[in-house]
């Protein structure tokens, strides 16, 4: 399922490192995020490598709508009561600036990328929850105003419009990036202790150590898996579709994400807490949409993405622990990855120079809240419930009455076991245990894969990986 980047875009491959080094600095990950801190350390003259498992961009970047955006839903106003206005104008003042950094590298680097500046919309049928959303972002300094009768692609609905927003093409944007950076390709790092990564053919020693993986697979100290989850949703690219301006999204459980790239509307929704397959369907959920709404549509890809969800709706951006002020971590970036890896690359340019940030504070991954005391209390919760599944619940069926073509969890010999029969009568068996921390893994009909319900890693019907934070593949049976 490649999305309509990885069928447009294709960066050139790199060399996996077979060699020790030392470097001041060493960034984990070769997605948006890691490719923009690198190469704002590199600019203000750090001595910069990055450490890729598997390909640049090839983990969430090259699955992102692409939307470079301070329109974060209904966001701003919550903010403000949680908060407080000073932490608000700090969040909202730096995606603004993100905004801006975005048009200045294209421009400064000569990047032919796509990039288009256009509106955000974010509409709902509630008038009240977008008035008061409207004055609050306006409050922070953001050119956002309410619309009583909006042309969405869903037809004339209230709606707020942020103005002085963008979008364009990841990886055509990366792909220049990356060449002014020593990566390393298929070089998965496997332990870090103090200044020491080590990966398979080589150690490296750096001064300063950034993860910049999507979701950090340190589980001590930091304990990022209990202060966030993952979320999946999915997305169409249609064409035979009229040209419509500016980039839409919608308020509610159900809600849909629109905007054009070159020909092809981008068409998204179905979100769902990653492991959570009670409700499968999702792309047919979203070509039945499409053909209510646009006919004519033709579907030319589709595919999935997945976010991190912080437990208080900020990203974690900064310092890893106060054990280790050597390390960094940007992560949580829920559904804005864009504008949150410049965010990212901009405060820990400036903590590894001993810089004061002023946008710091509000992503700082140490602080406190009572909105995070309680969403950290439920992700405890949703994995001990995965843990005791695991141990307590018997599977419903047995291999032989699994359908062909189709995955679940079957008893096997009084173990419980993960299968999925192939069409051919082919059959995958693998250990229904996450390799992470053991949460029980459940089968998602969609993507044919095995999801972790507590921290979101993800794995196919074979057992090998897909997302972190697990590292290792499923053992087979």
């Amino acid at each position: 399922m490649d999305s309509i980047w990885t069928k447009t875009c294709t960066i050139p491959k790199r060399t996996s490192l077979q060699k020790d080094i030392k470097t001041e600095v060493a960034v984990i990950g070769a997605g948006m995020a890691g490719i923009l801190i690198a190469y704002q350390l590199q600019k203000a003259g750090k001595q910069v490598i990055v450490l890729e498992a598997n390909r640049i961009a090839s983990g969430q970047t090259r699955n992102t709508t692409a939307k470079i955006t301070s329109q974060h839903d209904l966001k701003y106003a919550s903010l403000i009561q949680t908060f407080g206005i000073q932490k608000a104008q700090q969040y909202a003042a730096a995606n603004e600036m993100a905004i801006a950094e975005y048009q200045r590298i294209i421009e400064e680097e000569g990047i032919s990328c796509h990039f288009e500046q256009t509106s955000a919309y974010l509409y709902s049928a509630d008038k009240s929850k977008l008035i008061q959303e409207a004055e609050a972002a306006a409050s922070l300094g953001i050119s956002a105003h309410f619309i009583n009768h909006a042309k969405t692609p869903i037809g004339t609905i209230s709606a707020i419009q942020f103005e002085h927003q963008a979008q364009f093409h990841p990886l055509e944007f990366l792909k220049n990036l990356s060449e002014q950076l020593e990566i390393y390709e298929m070089t998965p790092v496997q332990t870090v202790e103090d200044h020491t990564l080590k990966t398979p053919c080589a150690t490296i020693t750096a001064e300063h150590i950034v993860f910049a993986t999507h979701y950090p697979f340190i589980n001590f100290p930091g304990m990022y898996f209990v202060r966030m989850h993952q979320e999946r949703s999915y997305v169409l690219a249609l064409e035979n579709i009229p040209p419509m301006n500016g980039m839409f999204i919608g308020d509610g459980n159900n809600k849909l994400s629109f905007r054009f790239y070159d020909k092809y509307l981008l068409l998204g929704g179905g979100s769902h807490r990653t492991g959570d397959n009670r409700y499968g369907g999702k792309y047919e959920v979203l070509r039945e949409k499409a053909k209510e709404l646009f006919p004519d549509a033709k579907e030319v890809a589709h595919w999935s993405a997945q976010d991190c969800i912080p437990a208080d709706g900020i990203p974690y951006i900064g310092k890893y622990s106060e054990q280790k002020p050597f390390w960094y971590v940007a992560t949580g970036f829920q559904k804005w990855g864009m504008t949150s890896s410049m965010v990212s690359a901009m405060i820990i340019k400036d903590l590894i120079y001993g810089k004061e940030n002023p946008y710091a504070e509000v992503f700082d991954p140490q602080r406190f809240s009572m909105e995070a005391a309680e969403g950290i209390a439920y992700e405890m919760k949703e994995a001990t419930k995965t843990l005791a599944k695991r141990f307590f619940k018997l599977p419903e069926t047995t291999e032989k009455e699994l359908p062909v073509g189709h995955g679940g969890i079957v008893e096997v010999d009084g173990e419980k076991i993960g299968v999925y029969k192939e069409k051919n009568g082919t059959v995958h068996m693998v250990d229904i245990r996450c390799p992470h921390l053991g949460c029980q893994l459940e089968w998602n009909p969609d993507e044919k894969s095995w999801d972790c319900p507590c921290h979101g890693s993800r794995f196919d019907f074979r057992g090998h990986i897909i997302n972190n934070p697990a590292q290792n593949d499923i053992t087979l049976k």
